[in-house]
């Protein structure tokens, strides 16, 4: 599946995140003060009903996943089944607040944050984020499954 110029390099600049419905777009986030990588694969949340949706019902999230809420300056574990950790960035994608392991149903908040990212517990620590490090978003394209396999 193509994606249009344009669609790709606004994602790129994270202009343009909003009502983003492509399910084999995905970003990757990396910690460019660290040069560790946060995640392979991130969702972004750009819209009101996926903003507000979130993480529920999922299971979990895996190695290397994520999901990317913007804007956003809270978030909630209410009705979820797994800790997180949670990122949140200014406009600028600095580091503002690092919460790690969040439990289900608790509330973390930074007013001033632009976004969040919410990441698998553990990828925190293991990828050495602190507040004031830069972040750096890529476009990481998944290839679709087209029902053929093996051929």
């Amino acid at each position: 599946m193509q994606l249009s110029r344009r669609i790709r390099q606004g994602l790129l600049n994270l202009r343009v995140t909003r009502g983003h419905k492509d399910p084999a777009l995905r970003l990757q986030v990396t910690n460019r003060s660290r040069e560790t990588i946060l995640a392979d694969f991130v969702d972004v949340a750009g819209n009101g009903a996926s903003r507000r949706k979130g993480l529920l019902g999922r299971e979990g999230l895996g190695p290397g996943q994520g999901l990317w809420i913007v804007p956003c300056e809270a978030v909630h574990t209410f009705g979820m089944r797994f800790p997180i950790d949670d990122v949140y960035l200014d406009r600028s994608k600095r580091i503002m607040k690092v919460q790690t392991g969040l439990p289900p149903w608790r509330l973390s908040v930074c007013v001033l944050a632009h976004s969040v990212i919410e990441l698998p517990s553990g990828t925190v620590r293991r990828s050495q984020c602190v507040p004031g490090d830069i972040l750096e978003f890529t476009s990481s394209i998944l290839a679709v499954d087209s029902g053929e396999q093996g051929e």
